[in-house]
């Protein structure tokens, strides 16, 4: 059991003061009967309504992060703001980034609560699609992207998977997330799609065949696109069709490796 406030304010109804004004103005109803106070004790079984909306218990939180640069993949940390810290609407103590993208880098971040979910989408065995966009020095050739294609030497016991590539022309940059930079004088922009993780994995990959990255944003994870509409530094909560698409670990959904 748990103190009606608590529970409005996990459900994320509003802060805790605002939702014992809320209680006391007569907007909350337990059971079809006015809540008697903010100390009223619920459990997930109680029927909770605020303005005669059904207050349903969540235990999972989901959402996509469209993360800036500068911030870092960390649930805590000393000298560096941190992923979490914009993430200002949930009272869940217990979220946390899926997985992490560098310091510098942009893009789709999944934050949430579900450690099952998470070790779905992380665990090396399940290979979970990742796409991004990544502007690089110069043009690749079609032999660098036969090599990405294939597999390339970043410094571990194996070369990496194969990984998709498409070049980008400058009709398509117009289609593709806003880079700061814009392709300059001998720089060229890319998707690439990996179904691994390795520690600064794209840069690796990108360096080892002759191409740095100037500039790197991921688009998607495990078949959730990141949402035009979120700026650098906003969120939002999935949807129930993109959590069901997330659990869902079918070959088509999930993007498996071959």
């Amino acid at each position: 059991m748990v103190r009606l406030d608590k529970y409005l304010a996990q459900m994320s109804m509003g802060t805790r003061s605002e939702v014992k004004k809320f209680i006391k103005s007569g907007r909350v109803f337990v059971n079809g009967a006015p809540a008697s106070g903010p100390e009223q004790k619920v459990t997930e079984e109680d029927n909770v309504e605020l303005d005669g909306e059904k207050v349903s218990y969540e235990k999972y939180v989901y959402y996509m992060l469209n993360k800036p640069q500068g911030v870092v993949s960390a649930t805590k940390d000393n000298t560096c703001r941190t992923v979490l810290s914009l993430i200002t609407d949930s009272s869940k103590k217990d979220i946390f980034p899926v997985g992490r993208l560098d310091k510098d880098t942009e893009g789709l971040l999944l934050i949430t609560n579900d450690g099952a979910l998470s070790h779905e989408l992380l665990a090396p065995g399940k290979h979970v699609w990742k796409t991004y966009f990544v502007r690089v020095m110069g043009t690749l050739g079609d032999n660098e992207v036969e090599c990405l294609e294939k597999g390339v030497d970043i410094g571990e016991d194996k070369l990496t998977r194969p990984a998709k590539v498409r070049c980008l022309d400058k009709k398509e940059l117009d289609m593709v997330p806003e880079d700061p930079g814009y392709p300059g004088e001998d720089e060229s922009c890319l998707e690439l799609s990996i179904c691994e993780g390795k520690f600064h994995q794209v840069k690796r990959m990108l360096a080892a065949v002759g191409h740095p990255v100037l500039y790197l944003k991921r688009l998607s994870l495990g078949g959730i696109v990141l949402d035009p509409g979120l700026a650098p530094g906003e969120y939002r909560r999935l949807t129930q069709e993109e959590i069901a698409a997330l659990k869902c670990r079918s070959k088509d959904i999930a993007g498996k490796c071959e």
